[in-house]
């Protein structure tokens, strides 16, 4: 299974991850960026008034291989 994995930093200067599973391979940067700021600029994640995704970091692909053996 192929995951997106964005990272992003708090408000408080902590990394924080946002996991999707299923998703489209071979997004390209400028389209994962943009995502990544519209969910940043619309600060709608907050933990005790910590914004969770304050600033973009980076993202990447995960890929997860199962060898199933019996």
């Amino acid at each position: 299974m192929k995951k997106l994995q964005l990272r992003f930093k708090t408000s408080e200067g902590k990394k924080r991850n946002l996991v999707l599973n299923y998703v489209k391979s071979g997004l390209d940067e400028n389209t994962v960026r943009q995502a990544m700021d519209k969910i940043s600029a619309s600060k709608l994640f907050e933990k005790d008034t910590v914004e969770l995704y304050k600033e973009v970091l980076d993202a990447k692909y995960i890929d997860r291989t199962e060898t199933k053996v019996f």
